[in-house]
């Protein structure tokens, strides 16, 4: 019988407490900023994150008490994939911010359709896996409907542009594809015939280029394409292990480009130290442990790949920004899960903890 009073406390726990480090680092991270570069109060930005916030855990609240198993109905699926189209197509239309068109204004207030998208793929993908991975190896039954819609919206996403989050996207249904039983051949072959387009994607644009010599060599051009990473290098490296005190960085003060966006988990590391940024580590380690026995002990097909999509959507995002963070990747624009300012990341990423955990309700043993 469904579990529908309990919720894996872990999980949530961990999703508590990294929002409540986004609180306190974002505005650790933007005070100086907000007063300098936008003239406004040194909480402005922390208002901001904790409205946000507070929505976020409504949403959480609302999609644990919402049975998963809803969301496989035609109608929800195609109408979030027919919205999540038009507004990915929408984003074309608008304003051009920093040479991407990315955002889609809504009642004043930006939003990203990529990330929604994001979440809507995997329902999809969750949907078409339970229906027909009887037949996974037959490819154009299988998993032609999955590979046309994820390479569309991966597509307008790369247009914006917004590479990272349509490889990240790509990685996630392909994690999914694979656990449901998909042979090496077939994921090897994939990997052979993408491994050239990926190349040309990153060779089409120059700043791509150039982020990718300046992580393979930032001190070429310390002062341009390289600082970035070093600046953020510079900060994890002086927090030592208990860091310099929350307030107390300096890397955040105009070195450091988006302290309190991309580059949050720098300051947390400066800050906090070894201690601090361990701790966010494990935060995010045990929601994917979590995430992943939640997957296994779902009571169906499609509630194990939904959490596992959803688990994975978190696992590496967070990936890729800490290995940005750590000069491992490339510099990319994927802000940290639960922790890093905006709206849209924010709520999508509680919106599938809260998805989650409602899978975990339903779970047909303890997780």
């Amino acid at each position: 019988m469904a579990r529908k009073l309990k919720s894996d406390k872990l999980l949530f726990l961990a999703t508590l407490l990294l929002l409540c480090v986004s609180v306190v680092m974002v505005y650790s991270a933007s005070a100086v900023l907000a007063v300098d570069r936008f003239e406004q109060p040194p909480y402005y930005f922390l208002f901001k994150q904790v409205t946000w916030a507070a929505l976020g855990v409504c949403l959480l609240s609302l999609a644990m008490r919402v049975d998963y198993r809803s969301l496989r109905q035609p109608l929800v699926i195609w109408s979030g994939l027919g919205l999540s189209l038009v507004a990915l197509v929408a984003v074309f239309f608008g304003p051009d911010i920093n040479g991407t068109r990315r955002w889609l204004g809504i009642g004043g207030i930006g939003v990203q359709p990529s990330e929604l998208a994001k979440v809507v793929v995997i329902i999809f993908t969750a949907m078409m896996l339970e229906q027909r991975m009887h037949k996974i190896d037959e490819v154009r039954y299988a998993l032609g409907p999955i590979a046309g819609v994820t390479a569309l919206v991966c597509g307008l996403i790369v247009l914006e542009p917004d590479f990272g989050t349509a490889f990240t996207l790509l990685l996630i249904v392909s994690v999914m594809v694979f656990a449901a039983g998909l042979r090496y051949r077939y994921i090897i072959g994939t990997a052979l015939v993408m491994a050239p387009v990926l190349a040309v994607i990153l060779a089409s644009a120059d700043y791509r280029r150039r982020r990718l010599m300046a992580f393979l060599d930032p001190w070429a051009d310390p002062l341009g394409d390289g600082f970035q990473i070093i600046q953020s290098q510079i900060a994890v490296g002086t927090g030592g292990v208990v860091g310099q005190g929350l307030m107390g960085g300096v890397q955040k003060l105009f070195y450091l480009p988006a302290p309190h966006t991309d580059f949050i988990y720098a300051v947390i590391a400066e800050e906090t130290g070894l201690v601090g940024a361990s701790a966010v580590l494990v935060c995010f380690g045990v929601i994917v442990w979590r995430g992943l026995r939640i997957s296994a002990a779902a009571p169906d097909a499609f509630g194990s790949f939904l959490a596992l999509g959803l688990t994975m959507m978190v696992a590496f995002q967070a990936f890729v920004n800490i290995s940005v963070v750590l000069g491992l990747m490339p510099t990319k624009g994927i802000p940290l899960p639960f922790v890093s300012s905006g709206g849209s990341s924010l709520l999508v990423s509680l919106l599938g903890m809260g998805i989650l955990l409602n899978v975990s309700q339903h779970a047909s043993s303890n997780p």
